[in-house]
């Protein structure tokens, strides 16, 4: 795990000095505290940090291949790269590292372009190619890894995170304004845009070439990969599933062990975690290191079903408590490690588990992706149940008695905990997807009422941005009711997914900390997706297949458990303990003084859920961080970037 780097000078002149790409390199540090290196030659420059994970002594980069005619920058890790090294030595290549990097070089000579399709694990590499005159890019399949791009007086920069291009001379850090719509809705940007103006991401499953020499040389973009969602009825019985399914989970586990360094693995005691504990702990013979994060309110915390598992499989248990001072002193640091506003408060809590972690190990397992692949999260099942009996519902209930229906849901008639559930369904929600997903799941603050949220003049100029369009994008609208299912993973796989697997990468590099996801595997995901919905999702109940797999291996508790997905106090904190710091930085004046959302609107949230009239967390989180990235990002308040601490830890050792 590293951080790379890099400028090419579109008109074939000098790319960059080596104080250019020293500073590029020197702001991602965090990434690769062990070790640098640089490439300068005309008319490309790489720079490189490294976090030594594989071959300590012989994986220095920016690595070349025999003759200094193929340079790469590469940050990830390759798991099958040892299978091809006897045949590419056949071949004629000469090894003079144990490093995957090595072998991508190699096989980018045997097969160019289409190395990428030989690559099992996460990536993000840029291999400058002298003879051709050519700079190549690629990400891995489902972007584990980051990259980050941009052209700016006549160069090509790209990075593995955004501040990097900015250390460049004339690389400003601008707004992008128009992506202000989806973000406020859905936290994110799902398309190659990012949050800064001109900056771009190379999108998981795609390759970038740039032919110099070209009368106008620019980035080439293709997509090299991507998922069959046809369901796969080959497989005669729900048994076959199960054992295939163990099958590869466990290869893609056992995979994920490679490293010269001590690994472990986050445990929040939820499925996927601790299913990736127990298969880690048959694996391997030492006792395995586990770490979790809590908190002192008991409702929020999932810390006494991590100490069950951990107990269970006889693991060494690691715990760091978070509290709301905690929580908020690191939110600027982190906002600058992210690049952008967090999205979701258990960024902030994988940070602190990442730090406690980097106290004992490099490497760490997740258990990313698994709600994703297996319709673990509630929404899958709630939308199947909408989009399959809302039509009948309108069809045959008067259009006068539907909207005293929902009506009611609103008037505080029904117990609120009943009202809530019910606002999810038909009974509440208009037809149209993005309706009954969107702005049903996922959406903050849907386009419908951003009117409200923007000043008038911004409302004004984005009136014409659509704030889902680029998620319904990934969205196939034909399909049977048997593709729904599938069809709603892919979406999420191609959307969501990718801002969770950012949020691992950035928030766990930041503690200089290595995360592998085993369910991730592309192989094991390629198999998820042709599932039929029927063993995914069985009796209302997600990722059927997985717990059928584990049974036996974890308590049941674990097992059958509701999912509770990380979950963080920020709704008692922003009523109580947080209220005042918080409202001070949204009523200060600066939000005010940027002219871009309507400050009287932000004041009666803030209003109403201090009072309790209305639950506002979501809401008062989104302004927070954005308002909090504003100063980073483009005032550069430098009094708000004090590093977090994690200062609470506490270890139990379970008996083996």
């Amino acid at each position: 795990m590293c951080g790379i780097c890099g400028v090419l000078a579109l008109n074939g002149a000098r790319a960059a000095s080596e104080a250019e790409l020293r500073a590029m390199a020197g702001v991602i540090f965090h990434r690769g505290p062990d070790d640098e290196g640089y490439y300068t030659a005309a008319p490309a420059g790489f720079g490189f940090r490294r976090l030594a994970i594989v071959d300590l002594a012989g994986g220095h980069q920016p690595m070349s291949n025999e003759d200094g005619t193929i340079w790469i920058v590469f940050n990830g890790e390759i798991y099958n790269h040892a299978e091809y090294r006897q045949d590419l030595e056949r071949r004629g290549h000469r090894y003079s590292t144990r490093s995957d990097t090595e072998t991508i070089i190699h096989l980018y000579e045997e097969y160019g372009d289409d190395c990428v399709h030989y690559l099992r694990g996460m990536f993000a590499f840029a291999i400058w190619d002298t003879k051709k005159q050519r700079l190549f890019c690629a990400r891995d399949r489902l972007g584990i890894k980051p990259f980050y791009y941009t052209i700016s007086r006549g160069r090509f920069a790209f990075a593995s995170e955004m501040k990097a291009l900015f250390e460049l001379p004339g690389m400003r850090a601008e707004m992008n304004r128009a992506a202000l719509p989806e973000f406020f809705a859905l936290g994110y940007i799902s398309s190659e845009e990012t949050m800064y103006a001109g900056v771009r991401k190379l999108l998981p499953g795609h390759r970038m070439g740039i032919q110099l020499g070209e009368a106008s040389p620019q980035p080439r973009i293709e997509r090299y990969w991507d998922l069959d969602i046809t369901p796969d009825e080959s497989i005669s019985s729900e048994d076959e599933y199960v054992q295939r399914f163990d099958e590869l989970f466990t290869e893609s586990v056992r995979l994920r062990l490679m490293s010269d360094v001590p690994l472990g693995v986050f445990l929040s005691g939820g499925l996927d975690s601790s299913a990736i504990a127990a298969t880690m702990t048959r694996l391997v013979k030492e006792r395995i290191q586990t770490f979790s994060v809590g908190y002192a309110e008991d409702q929020f915390s999932e810390l006494p079903y991590a100490k069950n598992v951990a107990a269970h499989i006889g693991a060494e248990y690691n715990q760091v408590l978070m509290g709301p001072d905690d929580f908020f002193g690191a939110l600027p640091q982190l906002i600058w490690h992210e690049d952008e506003p967090l999205v979701w408060p258990s960024s902030v809590a994988l940070n602190f588990v990442s730090r406690l972690a980097r106290q004992k190990v490099i490497v760490v397992l997740t258990g990313e992706g698994g709600d994703e692949i297996f319709a673990g999260y509630l929404k899958y099942r709630a939308t199947l149940w909408n989009l399959r009996y809302g039509p009948t519902y309108r069809k045959l209930v008067p259009g006068t008695l539907r909207g005293l229906v929902a009506k009611s849901l609103e008037s505080g008639v029904l117990p609120e905990g009943l009202s809530r559930k019910l606002r999810h369904t038909f009974l509440y929600r208009p037809e149209n997807f993005e309706n009954m997903y969107f702005d049903n799941w996922y959406s903050v603050f849907p386009q419908a009422m951003q009117g409200k949220l923007f000043t008038r003049e911004l409302a004004d100029e984005l009136r014409a941005t659509d704030a889902y369009k680029n998620s319904m994008a990934f969205f196939a609208k034909d399909g049977g009711p048997e593709s729904l299912l599938s069809r709603l993973l892919y979406l999420d796989i191609k959307t969501y997914l990718v801002e969770l697997l950012m949020k691992q990468d950035q928030m766990s590099m930041a503690a200089s900390i290595e995360s592998r996801v085993p369910f991730l595997d592309h192989k094991l995901v390629e198999f998820a997706a042709r599932i039929p919905a029927r063993h995914k999702v069985r009796y209302l109940s997600g990722k059927y297949l997985l717990r059928r797999a584990m049974a036996g291996r974890l308590p049941d508790e674990v097992l059958n458990r509701t999912k509770m997905g990380f979950p963080t106090p920020v709704k008692p904190w922003l009523r109580h303990q947080l209220s005042e710091r918080v409202e001070k930085v949204l009523t200060d004046g600066r939000l005010e003084e940027r002219r871009l959302l309507n400050p009287g609107y932000v004041r009666d949230l803030l209003d109403a859920h201090r009072r309790g009239r209305a639950d506002a967390t979501d809401a008062i989180w989104r302004l927070l961080n954005f308002e909090l990235w504003c100063r980073v990002a483009f005032d550069r308040d430098a009094q708000l970037l004090s590093k977090p601490r994690v200062d609470r830890t506490e270890v139990q050792t379970a008996k083996p």
